[in-house]
């Protein structure tokens, strides 16, 4: 039972401390050449991925389709709306841009005010100040796109205190250690998903920040709700947080342009006053889908969601289109006899 463990101790520490020193490297390297590298690599993990390029492609197509037919695409989504080869392009920056998310996010350990006051660009600062200074808790939900962590550190110098989020717990205690560390330097306050809950609603009370993320529904306990003109579930946990606590939920994005520069923009979501209990959540949550929608379509290439499973029925799609192509080959062989 017991043979394989001190192998797998080792394996875990080895790889802890590649991932430290990788951390290392990457602060002492300019970030043009690791950029130009993620970019490389992105290109490589297109080629090799195939079904997370699949899933990607899917995504993007029913994305760029209701963007475009919603006169919300850029000139990039609109032609991946119509052109099959536009849409692969698409999907290729968005392995680099998800490879790039990873490098930048090693480089977390030289971020500081200097590198925020340069690179990250509030589109509504007044208004997020604003929320920021007012008194009580404050409950931003964000979604999966471009570098999403950044604006915790706004918070955590304009408050004085990090931002508290939920996070799983991977099994690597060594590595664990490491995400910490590192979420920690970004102004993030990890706690665990079992007790997530009754933390985070603590969080709010004394007057803290809570950050979550409401686009993909990683425990299972999501509720449908319309996204890019299908039914998705979005995780419910911010919903109901907001419910417990009167707190009136913010929902944030941030995308990176070309110029290297972040943009991030928070809007404001009143939680419904009227109705049962199901009925507030599910229209706060269709309400805060169409945040999501507007976040996306400034680049939906950043979005690191489109490599997850996101709507159901295209994630049957391929099943079903197996299923079919199992048929046919069993038809063809029975013809063949």
């Amino acid at each position: 039972m017991t043979e394989g463990r001190p192998a797998r101790t080792i394996a875990r520490r080895l790889r802890a401390r590649a991932v430290v020193a990788a951390s290392w490297l990457a602060c002492r390297v300019p970030e043009r050449p690791l950029l130009a590298l993620a970019d490389f690599l992105g290109e490589v993990w297109y080629r090799l991925a195939s079904d997370r390029r699949r899933r990607a492609r899917r995504n993007l197509a029913r994305v760029t389709r209701w963007l475009a037919a919603h006169e919300l695409a850029s000139e990039a989504a609109r032609a991946a709306a119509r052109d099959p080869r536009a849409l692969s392009d698409l999907v290729r920056d968005a392995f680099r841009h998800s490879v790039r998310y990873y490098v930048q996010l090693a480089r977390a350990p030289i971020v500081d005010r200097g590198y925020l006051d340069r690179w990250l660009v509030f589109d509504n600062e007044a208004e997020v100040n604003a929320a920021l200074d007012a008194p009580g808790g404050k409950l931003f939900v964000g979604l999966h796109i471009g570098w999403f962590e950044l604006p915790a550190l706004v918070a955590a110098a304009r408050t004085g205190r990090p931002a508290v989020v939920p996070s799983e717990t991977i099994a690597d205690p060594a590595l664990q250690a490491y995400l910490v560390r590192t979420r920690r330097r970004l102004g993030l306050e990890l706690v665990e998903l079992a007790s997530a809950k009754r933390l985070l609603k603590a969080a709010l009370e004394r007057g803290e920040t809570v950050g979550l993320l409401g686009d993909r529904d990683i425990t299972g306990g999501g509720i449908d709700t319309e996204l890019f003109g299908a039914p998705a579930p979005l995780a419910a946990g911010p919903a109901l947080l907001a419910l417990d606590t009167g707190v009136t939920p913010y929902v944030f994005g941030v995308w990176r342009e070309a110029s290297g520069v972040y943009h991030a923009r928070a809007e404001q979501v009143p939680f419904p006053a009227d109705g049962s209990r199901r009925e507030r959540v599910t229209a706060y949550l269709q309400a805060e889908a169409r945040a999501f929608e507007r976040f996306v379509a400034a680049a939906p290439e950043q979005w690191l969601a489109v490599f997850h499973p996101i709507w159901p029925d295209l994630e049957a799609a391929p099943v079903a289109e197996d299923a079919r192509r199992a048929r046919d080959e069993a038809l063809a062989r029975e013809a063949a006899r």
